[in-house]
């Protein structure tokens, strides 16, 4: 029995935004810059960056459907590709912690430590008090 095949440019998988983006763009031969370019032009804004969709391909941020829009039409592929990987991220992002990590006491009040200074208040010593 063989594996079935990764899924291509215009198949649906279940693939995440991020690394979908990143696919579709070096298929295409397009660096980020040359991505956030042919975006500007078609969506008339002219403020996206290389660095957005550089977010938008590690995960850090996941596109409105307005910038969806225009990705699929940039990319040539469907909307809906586009949209549904969206939601995917979106719902792997609200995923709880994996356990052993940021868990609360067993009391279920997190713990709360000292601050290592309480002398200080991040006042500088040397300005006066603001008046009252």
């Amino acid at each position: 029995m063989t594996p079935p095949p990764p899924p291509g440019p215009e198949s649906p998988g279940p693939e995440l935004l991020g690394p979908m983006l990143a696919r579709l763009r070096q298929a295409r031969g397009r660096s980020q810059q040359l991505l956030a370019a042919e975006l500007c032009a078609a969506s008339g804004v002219p403020t996206l960056s290389r660095h957005e969709v550089s977010r938008w391909e590690r995960q850090l941020r996941v596109p409105g459907a307005f910038w969806l829009g225009w990705l699929a039409v940039v990319l040539a592929v469907p909307a809906k590709l586009l949209a549904d990987a969206a939601g995917r991220s979106r719902r792997a992002r609200r995923r709880p912690p994996p356990a052993g990590r940021a868990r609360p006491r067993a009391g279920g009040t997190p713990v709360r430590r000292p601050p290592r200074h309480p002398t200080r208040t991040g006042r500088r010593r040397d300005r006066p008090n603001p008046p009252t």
